[in-house]
């Protein structure tokens, strides 16, 4: 496979010398058409009183990852549960507080699942986004919807816009990704500019993997002593996944616009489950369909109020079932419905005070097939009402600070208890003693709450009606430092962070073996570091080295019970020490042409998978290194009286853990060893 890609790769190149037009007649309009391509979306240091970590653009392509949740390893501080292959299920978790605690949002509106409380982040792909933000505590915008103040961390995925030139009405794109364990991956994408204020934008793609690849399979006795040590291969990890989105954006003026996009995506793939007493094979299946509606609208008046309207119809449908002859039956199909609605609005007071205000309903149902409750219906429902109010200080270039309070209150059918409703506030501030410099001490404090999923109330034999919400308490303190100059651009923070989790929600036996219930025990804390540096060097003659470097260290104990055996223990899969290391090349021609070599490196550090802490329970540290190397060129094919339209080619190939590192993020969940990918795209 490696021989046959690299080859493919040598024959890319060969074609993008034959067709190779002169390089002085094409410097300006090659270069003239770059940067038409970019959009700057970066804001200046100051505006932000908790500066985000983000991924955009031509550094989110030049990344080894082929979904989001392989992106947002690369921030500090999160923890990713990837259960492995390509259709594995990958869930995050910011800061230890769990991942129910994070709320994932795409183009603006948040991504819900009412029944479990997690987002599969393995099925959003990164060839139709433009940018990965991760916010903790949230964004540094009041306006905002009343929802996304409610979260203790929240990522935003933002997709592709559509941006032509003068005489430019349609762009197109293709790309082919294949590699090891029979992975084929095709993806196309079109903008059409219907009119100068409304253009449509589409995007479809196809992912195949067989997902058989080699795991080494060994275990060490707390002795010392080899239990065993073979070698096998994954089975049922293979995932046939169809993703397809529509988009329409209109401007109008230069303050209002409104966009509406259309989201589907079906899959089916194997769950293949954890290798434990020597069984490789599972018998499980997994069928998923989501589909999304969603639209915005957002207008400025007279200079001062600014007002936003979200909406979004979704409807999702999981079947489960269990073909293991080992396991109990079970053939589950699961139905989810929600409707969502927000209006925020801003009011600028002064040039120097601002105030939000917004309100947002959501609706929400679960229906299980062949499922009868005690009073007759055949599905669980919740009514959810968020009220917030904010407002923001500037006080000229030195400090600037911001307040809100979230007023939630949630009902659920069927439940014993009506309506349950809770207030949480959050002050955020940042202090820049020296306004020529770009150097800010951000703080803040805020609450949060995590309300019992459907699973967690009604689950068989398991859920418990009268839960209360998790409590979440989160105190952190930033330095922050950005310097540009002509030849470096750097931007480093430093954060310490301290989080109290109380009311945790956890599984807990009531006796007869095999019978679990849900309860209000938990009690965590968590005492974290987080450090993070971007730093680019613009060296002569058009090359550019860029490192992105992350460091993690936490502390997250049990602190429940003194007299339980894990008391003050770690907690499951936290690690002490995590990091990562991205270093990268680039080389950029006078006619714009684009060559880059890059290098990643991740560190996971050991930890344990239940709460005792002991040797039964050690999870190794895992680490892999990841290399790739592209080009990208143009080919012209048209011209106008405006410019060169060239026909860009790009070619790719990614080494993953180019060491062959045996490795597991779950316990008894194997994850891949060395692997190739390559990557073929075209766009006009």
């Amino acid at each position: 496979m490696a021989k046959r890609i690299f080859f493919i790769l040598f024959i890319a190149l060969v074609a993008r010398s034959a067709f190779a037009t002169n390089e002085a007649e094409q410097d300006s309009i090659y270069n003239r058409f770059q940067l038409s391509e970019v959009e700057v979306t970066a804001r200046a240091l100051e505006k932000d009183v908790i500066v985000p970590q983000t991924l955009k653009g031509a550094e989110l392509q030049r990344l080894n990852a082929l979904s989001v949740a392989d992106a947002l390893r690369y921030f500090s501080g999160v923890q990713l549960k990837d259960y492995g292959g390509v259709g594995g299920i990958k869930t995050i978790n910011i800061r230890s507080m769990g991942s129910q605690h994070t709320a994932v949002y795409y183009n603006g509106v948040q991504l819900g699942n009412a029944q479990n409380g997690q987002v599969d982040l393995g099925r959003f792909s990164l060839d139709n986004l433009e940018e990965i933000q991760l916010f903790n505590g949230q964004k540094s915008d009041i306006f905002q919807s009343a929802r996304e103040f409610g979260a203790a961390g929240n990522v935003y995925l933002t997709t592709r816009k559509p941006y032509f030139k003068e005489d430019e009405k349609v762009h197109v794109r293709g790309q082919m990704r294949f590699g090891s364990f029979s992975l084929a991956n095709p993806n196309v994408g079109v903008d059409v500019k219907l009119t100068n204020a409304l253009s449509l934008t589409l995007d479809a793609e196809y992912v195949y993997s067989d997902g058989k690849y080699p795991f080494r399979y060994r275990r060490i006795l707390p002795s010392g002593e080899t239990a065993y040590d073979t070698t096998a291969v994954r089975q049922n990890g293979d995932v046939n996944a169809v993703r397809t989105e529509l988009g329409l954006h209109h401007y109008y003026r230069t303050t209002g616009f409104w966009r509406v996009h259309v989201y589907n995506y079906y899959s089916e793939r194997g769950v293949p489950g954890a290798i434990v007493n020597n069984v490789w094979r599972n018998g499980e299946r997994l069928w998923d369909r989501n589909t999304f509606v969603q639209a915005q609208w957002q207008d400025e008046w007279f200079d001062r109020w600014s007002t936003r309207f979200l909406a979004k119809y979704a409807n999702d449908f999981t079947h489960y079932k269990n073909y293991d002859e080992r396991l109990l039956p079970s053939n589950n199909k699961y139905t989810q419905q929600e409707v969502y609605l927000s209006l925020a609005n801003k009011f600028r007071v002064f040039n120097w005070w601002d105030l939000s205000l917004a309100y947002d309903y959501q609706y929400n149902a679960l229906a299980r097939e062949n499922l009868l409750l005690e009073d007759g219906t055949d599905h669980f429902a919740r009514h959810s009402h968020w009220l917030s109010a904010a407002t923001a200080f500037n006080i000229k270039e030195y400090l600037r600070l911001q307040a809100s309070v979230l007023m939630t209150a949630v009902s659920n059918q069927p439940s014993a208890i009506s309506v349950q409703s809770k207030v949480t506030p959050g002050i955020f501030l940042s202090f820049r003693p020296y306004p020529k410099i770009d150097l800010s001490l951000n703080a803040f404090y805020k609450q949060s709450y995590r309300y019992p999923t459907f699973n967690d109330l009604y689950y068989t034999d398991l859920g418990n009606a009268s839960l209360r919400p998790e409590l979440a308490r989160q105190h952190s303190v930033e330095l922050a430092y950005r310097i540009s100059h002509k030849w470096l651009m750097a931007n480093v923070a430093v954060s310490y962070y301290y989080n109290r989790v109380t009311d945790k929600i956890i599984a807990y036996p009531k006796g007869q073996q095999f019978r679990w219930t849900m309860l209000n025990l938990g009690t965590v804390k968590i005492n974290g570091v987080d450090a993070k540096a971007d730093v680019s060097f613009f060296l002569p003659l058009r090359w550019v080295l860029r490192t992105r470097l992350n460091y993690t260290y936490q502390k997250a104990i049990d602190v429940t019970n003194p007299s339980d055996t894990y008391y003050s223990h770690q907690i499951p899969y936290i690690p002490w020490h995590s990091g990562s290391a991205v270093l990268g090349l680039e080389w950029t021609s006078r006619r714009g042409d684009h060559y880059g070599l890059n290098y990643s490196f991740i560190y996971v550090g050991e930890r344990y998978g239940q709460q005792e802490n002991t040797i039964y329970n050690y999870v190794q540290p895992w680490y892999t290194h990841d290399l790739s190397l592209y080009g990208e060129w143009g080919i012209t094919i048209h011209r106008t009286p405006y410019a060169i339209h060239p026909l860009w080619l790009k070619a790719n190939i990614e080494l993953n853990n180019l060491l062959g590192q045996d490795y597991e993020v779950i316990q008894n969940y194997p994850m891949p060893k060395q692997n190739v990918r390559c990557t073929i795209a075209l766009r006009y």
